[in-house]
């Protein structure tokens, strides 16, 4: 059993896909729903625009997949607009429904002159009760990669697993059960970021085949 990667188009399966293969993490990238029968946990990589993001989804069919998938609560990893999907929609794209799983908005940063939006580069996540399985052995505060214009205002307390400040304090992981999603990007955040992968794999048992 594998750790299968959604390819819907876009994204950033290549930096993922790379990390997996440096953890020695068994892992395919999936160009059908089909292919999901083979994989015991997934990750829904995102980069570019929420609407764009969720056209290639309903387009491949993977959006009723993955709502079965989180409801089965199986092991899933969402990562920057791999997060936002998740919840109802976004600012970015008015009108776009997103996959709907969680309470929320998409915002965009409203932020005075000297924050520079995106936000690109390194920043500190406060960690939450909900993330602790997730962070385990990472320190509170620790540093991941950001890059990002849009930030989830979450509203659901109990989901939130990661907060980070950037002109305010914002939703910057979440998890419940077998599912998580981070707004930074953890295949870019060095060792934090490799660690974070491999608390992921370990929920399904492929951390075990991996030379990590």
């Amino acid at each position: 059993m594998t750790i299968g990667i959604i390819d819907y188009g876009m994204g950033n399966l290549g930096s993922v896909s790379n990390a997996c293969r440096f953890l020695g993490l068994p892992a395919q990238v999936l160009t059908t729903p089909d292919a999901l029968t083979s994989c015991e946990a997934v990750i829904l990589p995102g980069v570019g625009a929420f609407g764009d993001c969720m056209r290639h989804l309903n387009e491949h069919g993977f959006v009723e997949p993955i709502r079965a998938w989180v409801a089965a609560d199986r092991p899933f990893l969402g990562i920057c607009v791999g997060l936002q999907v998740l919840f109802e929609s976004s600012e970015e794209s008015p009108g776009v429904p997103g996959i709907g799983l969680f309470p929320g908005v998409v915002r965009r940063f409203q932020l005075p002159a000297s924050f520079k939006v995106p936000q690109i580069g390194w920043n500190r996540v406060r960690q939450r009760p909900a993330g602790r399985s997730l962070f385990d052995g990472i320190a509170d505060g620790t540093h991941f990669y950001f890059v990002h214009s849009y930030y989830v205002d979450c509203r659901d307390a109990a989901l939130v697993a990661g907060e980070t400040d950037y002109g305010l304090a914002y939703t910057s992981a979440i998890a419940r059960g077998n599912l998580a999603a981070v707004q930074f990007h953890p295949e870019k955040s060095q060792q934090a970021g490799l660690a974070l992968l491999r608390h992921f794999a370990a929920m399904t048992g492929t951390a075990k085949k991996a030379v990590a």
